[in-house]
């Protein structure tokens, strides 16, 4: 809040740092001044819905007057792309079939269907798996139930690599960096 106020944004915003392993410092990284694409998180977590609030803001200048954000639970989001799960080259094509997972805790945010089809002249995100329970541990098991229960075809994607990150030992630990992908991507 103090980096907001700082330079007199009043609105929704990230502010991002990095955490150095060796020294347990964080540095500051950036400041978007948007919702960012892992907002679902926020939003399952605080129970807000972000976006309302971003235009309440802009319009009235100040939150919605039942907005009460309450932290419950664990989120984890999943970035569904159109792209292969080894090199993460885009693989666009037709989606013939989608059938996406459903049930309590499960989000999905998606701008495709069966019946439409990925181009090569975008970001290859077609949707976001997100999800929401008591612990951290239940919240990697439903993402890990949900993400090998979603069904694209013939479109290749990246859920074989998402299924597999969250199999490993090391993300089920929460000890892990970016070097975890690497990893995955050789075995």
């Amino acid at each position: 809040m103090l980096a907001a106020a700082s330079v007199g944004y009043v609105n929704a915003g990230t502010v991002e740092f990095l955490l150095d392993t060796v020294t347990e410092d964080f540095v500051f990284l950036e400041m978007n001044t948007r919702i960012q694409v892992e907002h679902p998180v926020t939003e399952l977590t605080h129970g807000v819905d972000l976006v309302e609030q971003q235009l309440s803001i802009a319009q009235t200048g100040t939150t919605t007057a039942d907005f009460a954000p309450t932290l419950q639970g664990h989120a984890i989001e999943l970035r569904i792309c159109a792209e292969d799960p080894k090199r993460f080259f885009p693989s666009p094509g037709d989606i013939d079939v989608w059938e996406p997972p459903s049930g309590e805790g499960i989000r999905l945010d998606a701008g495709y269907a069966q019946g439409t089809s990925v181009t090569p002249y975008f970001d290859p995100m077609i949707a976001k798996l997100c999800v929401l329970a008591d612990t951290r541990e239940e919240a990697v098991e439903r993402a890990r139930a949900a993400a090998a229960a979603f069904r694209i075809g013939p479109l290749t994607t990246n859920l074989p690599f998402l299924v597999e990150l969250l199999d490993s030992a090391e993300f089920s630990a929460g000890r892990y960096d970016t070097n975890i992908v690497a990893n995955i991507k050789s075995k």
